[in-house]
């Protein structure tokens, strides 16, 4: 792991650069852009503010690998997604980042439901999704004896990732390419010079480079309201939305994810495994002002009837308390799901700076893909 240089290592003028490039943010996508960019020849560091790569929206979600079936037709959440299962499973792969295509059953729990479960099988026949298969409430239970559905649609492409192997298999690719990495290294505001970037960090170090990623996650508008010559209204408003996950106390009785028809801000309470086998619910939602990690318990009878409409056997001390995720959402309550903004100089008008906004579920499914479409912006 690399040491940022300080303003006294750095030769700083007005044709001079010290980087080619900074982005910022080690997140998967923070990570996968940089990889991307440095196998491509540039000179990459990556500034992250925690003390290690992935500990933010990374490293608080599902860690599924989704296949692309919910994302209207055309947006860049279903192309990305799409694009980017094929590269991550080749990844994983080719690194020996532990994964499985789980498959998973998208399930309808009354005849109310039927008719938008459906409407999900053109939809990803227009993505490009394949692996599809309509199932009926007797055909659902043969493949998940305890499952309680009328009709579900099973995902065989659908799958499961270990995000910490991931993390450092993306850190090893990019520090093969010759990128670095600095952690503990918040930017504080970004100056638009002599087409050039000055990054000053909450250190007071400075760097000038001469392409800029803004790949903050939950901090990327905050990051954006600081680049000077950067027109605030190409900075969109965030919403965050947190998201709680329960463990399963024992083993769960299904082999394959299990998930309710996405909602407005959603995907829903669903079942999971991490790469070690244990089960986990979540998440929910709730919006709030600001990140906050803390576990609330307040809802879980809520939270447990949820589960309860397709796994009625689920018990009361069945659930325990695990982990709190924080989603950056450019919609609010009441508001479908946003698609993703990869946002270059076509749109802003500042030459070699890209800044990446609402990048949620399916992000880290899509980071590859999000790398190569950096990649091309910047070249």
């Amino acid at each position: 792991m690399s040491t940022f240089p300080s303003a006294a290592d750095a030769t700083i003028n007005a044709t001079t650069v010290d980087v080619d490039t900074i982005v910022i943010g080690a997140g998967v996508v923070g990570l996968a852009v940089a990889r991307s960019l440095a196998q491509a020849g540039h000179e990459v560091f990556v500034l992250e503010s925690e003390a290690r790569a992935g500990e933010g929206v990374s490293s608080r979600n599902s860690g599924v690998i989704h296949a692309g079936l919910y994302y209207p037709e055309g947006s860049l959440k279903a192309k990305l997604c799409v694009r980017g299962r094929a590269l991550l499973y080749a990844f994983c792969a080719h690194r020996g980042v532990s994964h499985r295509r789980t498959g998973k059953l998208v399930v309808a729990t009354g005849e109310s439901e039927r008719s938008a479960l459906a409407a999900l099988m053109p939809r990803a026949a227009a993505n490009g999704v394949s692996g599809l298969r309509w199932l009926e409430a007797d055909a659902a239970r043969q493949l998940e004896p305890a499952l309680q559905c009328i009709a579900a649609i099973e995902s065989a492409e659908t799958g499961i990732v270990d995000v910490p192997e991931l993390v450092m298999a993306l850190i090893g690719e990019l520090e093969q390419a010759g990128g670095r990495l600095a952690c503990q290294t918040a930017v504080a505001a970004v100056a638009c010079e002599d087409q050039q970037f000055v990054v000053t960090t909450a250190a007071g170090d400075q760097v000038r480079c001469r392409r800029l990623v803004n790949a903050a996650g939950l901090q990327a508008t905050q990051v954006a309201r600081t680049i000077s010559g950067l027109d605030p209204c190409h900075v969109p408003l965030q919403h965050c939305a947190s998201g709680h996950y329960y463990r399963l106390r024992g083993r769960a009785p299904f082999t394959r994810l299990i998930y309710p028809l996405p909602q407005a801000a959603g995907l829903g309470v669903h079942l999971g495994f991490d790469s070690a086998g244990h089960c986990h619910f979540g998440p929910d939602v709730r919006w709030i002002e600001a990140p906050d990690y803390r576990f609330d318990d307040s809802q879980q009878a809520q939270f447990a009837a949820s589960i309860r409409r397709w796994w009625p056997a689920l018990r009361d001390d069945d659930l325990m308390p695990d982990f709190v995720g924080v989603r950056p959402k450019l919609v609010g309550p009441g508001a479908p799901s946003g698609d993703f903004v990869v946002q270059g100089a076509d749109v802003h008008g500042v030459p070699r700076l890209v800044n990446l906004f609402g990048i949620e579920s399916p992000g880290l499914t899509s980071c590859l893909a999000i790398g190569e479409a950096v990649r091309q912006l910047l070249d």
